[in-house]
């Protein structure tokens, strides 16, 4: 993946469909934000536009005719990029790039582009790489192309620039051996999080820019990057959090989601995101001053599910309480979401409570067992190091005395284990 660090500001025109799916607000909001990622981008907006029909045109998304009279309004203005919020087929985008003479890209190649300045590690760039030869692949075109070398910039990031002119098979081959590189890490992963079966682990998640990477840092005193921006990180960080004396807990900071995330992107990334799947809690921060909150927890909550995430235990936590100004909306979550805590984490406010609870949370979860197991069981007690943190062992004439920390739930498993 090719970084490109000097960065121009792109005008842009960005263009949603209300198909009347969702409501003309919710439909306004998309557009709003995809005007944020265009920002973060380094794109500047100069039209925003939605355009009503019954369903979407399979050659031109808008229609032909809406799309010449944008083409007229793009070269006046001199517009760079087109911005779609939904995601295009190859047909639509050769079809539009032609009659535009610009460069188009949907919601996903924006993200996918913002995902390709960000990623910093070995491993998201490797994530982002992969997620970006799948999109790419179905898309080649001698168009694209053509386009790719002509304006640079936004959506030409990474394998774009240096891949987009080999064939599939080629890139077939790259994303066989990205894969395989990902699964070596993510085998290395396993094995470092093997010797924390005896911690409560947390994973924070939520939506992009709720303020997770802000809260990690001051529960863990992390160093964390962290900006009022769209993804402003992409790895996981696993720190641990002192509850009391003698008991830790592990937390993880991990890539904030966003509606319609790319598909590649999620299947790319699982090996960050099995933080998510590993995890005993999930602190879902949200961002409460949002005003489209709600419509952001369901998005959370559907991504949560796609993971296998669903039935873990959810604790709510309404992050930026400070900046507020309807009060009753402050009485109104704590009505409706009943495990939940209200705080600010860039002002430090009702900390406190969220402590407490984990603390309650560890009590009711982590366990301190003792068993005994015959000489001959071996093969048994190495088991037992696999689900918990064995605090001691001590051998007799004829037993093994073991004391082990774990959850319940690998307590359950451990005893399963020495049943069999």
């Amino acid at each position: 993946m090719i970084e490109v660090t000097k960065k121009t500001v792109e005008r842009a025109m960005l263009i949603a469909l209300d198909t009347k799916e969702f409501s003309k607000e919710t439909v306004e909001e998309h557009i709003e934000e995809l005007e944020e990622l265009a920002a973060t981008a380094g794109a500047e907006t100069i039209f925003k536009i939605i355009q009503t029909k019954r369903g979407i045109d399979p050659a031109f998304y808008i229609g032909k005719g809406k799309a010449e009279e944008l083409a007229q309004l793009i070269e006046l203005n001199e517009i760079n990029i087109v911005i779609f919020d939904d995601d295009l087929t190859p047909v639509q985008v050769r079809n539009l790039e032609k009659l535009f003479n610009r460069k188009v890209i949907d919601r996903s190649g924006l993200i996918l582009d913002i995902f390709a300045s960000r990623a910093k590690t070995k491993e998201a760039k490797t994530q982002v790489e992969l997620a970006q030869l799948q999109y790419m692949l179905p898309r080649l075109t001698r168009a694209w192309t053509h386009l790719s070398k002509q304006y640079g910039g936004i959506g030409t990031k990474g394998p774009g620039e240096t891949q987009i002119e080999t064939d599939r098979r080629l890139i077939r081959t790259r994303i066989s051996l990205l894969k395989n590189k990902l699964e070596k890490i993510e085998a290395h992963r396993m094995t470092q999080s093997s010797g924390r079966k005896g911690f409560l682990r947390i994973a924070i998640a939520g939506y992009t820019n709720a303020g997770k990477s802000t809260l990690f840092n001051l529960l863990t005193e992390a160093n964390v990057f962290a900006e009022n921006k769209l993804f402003a990180t992409l790895d996981s960080t696993t720190r641990s959090l002192d509850i009391d004396d003698t008991h830790k807990i592990l937390i993880s900071d991990t890539v904030g989601f966003i509606r319609k995330l790319p598909a590649h992107l999620i299947a790319s990334f699982k090996s960050t995101l099995n933080e998510v799947r590993d995890a005993d809690i999930i602190l879902h921060v949200i961002d409460i001053s949002h005003p489209y909150f709600e419509d952001h927890i369901k998005v959370v909550d559907e991504t949560l599910k796609e993971f296998g995430s669903a039935e873990k235990r959810v604790i709510k936590v309404f992050n930026k309480v400070d900046i507020v100004s309807d009060k009753s909306l402050i009485d109104f979550v704590k009505n409706v979401y009943k495990e939940s805590v209200i705080i600010s984490a860039s002002r430090g406010i009702n900390i406190s409570s969220l402590k407490t609870m984990l603390k309650n949370i560890l009590n009711e979860n982590i366990v301190e067992e003792k068993i005994e197991l015959p000489l001959t069981a071996t093969k048994k007690a190495s088991q037992i190091h696999e689900f918990a943190e064995v605090l001691k062992t001590e051998y007799d004439d004829n037993k093994i005395q073991i004391i082990y920390r774990t959850s319940r739930q690998n307590s359950e498993k451990i005893k399963k284990i020495i049943a069999y």
